[in-house]
């Protein structure tokens, strides 16, 4: 599975969540109007889609999270 399929369904789980404590929580036309505006900030339109971009950003950098330094063991020079 690709990071960004990973981090989208983490995101998608705690999305359910949250709707489901507003509907519990607001009146039916309240929540309807809540639903909407959260999905337009946190779905494929808001988060999802700064997600996508800053993940392809990051892969195509080439950058992976090892704990080494980029330096790939050649000599830092000490000022």
């Amino acid at each position: 599975m690709s990071l960004l399929a990973s981090v989208l369904d983490a995101l998608n789980a705690r999305k359910k969540k949250a709707l489901q404590l507003a509907q519990v929580g607001l009146p039916e036309h309240q929540f309807m109007a809540f639903r909407s505006l959260f999905l337009d900030e946190f779905g494929r339109s808001g988060l999802e889609s700064d997600l996508a971009r800053i993940v392809v950003e990051y892969e195509r950098q080439g950058e992976k999270v090892s704990g080494r330094p980029t330096h790939a063991g050649k000599e830092v020079p000490h000022a």
